[in-house]
């Protein structure tokens, strides 16, 4: 098994990775939103994705988005074959895309939305915060392509502000900015030790 960026040489997948999602979406009963097979050639031209094989066998896939001029990335489309489910591949491909995103995207903020607790965790322990839909990008065309999701009129009605999905985000200055707070705490910690055992031998003296 190796999981990969993808490239023009696998566009020949593009025909089963659309009817794996369509597949997935039907038995599940959730919402998740179409996309057409140009649309993931597409992806992989540009190398937005990332592409899971067993041999010459798909086994599972992921993209990558871009929105607000680049501001904001989003991972979609995460899907493995019923072949290859319970094995753990969700995550190490969940992993690939977003150290891809990271890498391609440094200063962008990466964001999520989705139905299944599965993702929620790997996004979770990727660092993403639960979110409201109002700190996701404001993109129109990001909202459009969820006109395919069966929960379209739920987010329609509230005006875009929440759904069945639940919005996470990974905010790369706000992560950054909590480890130099907890440098700056281990270190002060430190230096309290150092001077609390300094005054301590001079108590003693």
């Amino acid at each position: 098994m190796k999981v990969v960026i993808a490239d023009t040489s696998h566009i020949k997948y593009a025909e089963i990775i659309c009817e794996t999602i369509a597949e997935s979406a039907a038995v599940r009963g959730t919402g998740i939103a179409k996309r057409t097979p140009e649309y993931i050639s597409t992806k992989m031209e540009n190398g937005n994705a990332v592409i899971a094989l067993d041999g010459d066998k798909f086994a599972g896939f992921c993209y990558i988005e871009r929105w607000g001029h680049g501001k904001y990335v989003a991972n979609s489309g995460l899907i493995v074959h019923p072949d290859y489910r319970g094995a753990g591949l969700a995550k190490q491909i969940k992993h690939k895309v977003f150290a891809h995103s990271r890498k391609k995207f440094p200063d962008a903020k990466v964001f999520s939305i989705t139905t299944g607790f599965a993702v929620m965790k790997m996004n979770t322990d990727l660092g993403y915060k639960p979110v409201p839909f109002s700190e996701l990008t404001d993109d129109p065309t990001f909202w459009d392509g969820c006109q395919t999701c069966k929960n379209y009129d739920v987010l329609t009605r509230t005006n875009r502000k929440m759904c069945l999905c639940t919005g996470m985000l990974y905010d790369p200055k706000a992560i950054n900015n909590s480890e130099a707070k907890k440098i700056k705490d281990k270190v002060f910690k430190r230096l309290k030790h150092i001077k609390e055992t300094m005054f301590l031998k001079k108590d003693k003296k």
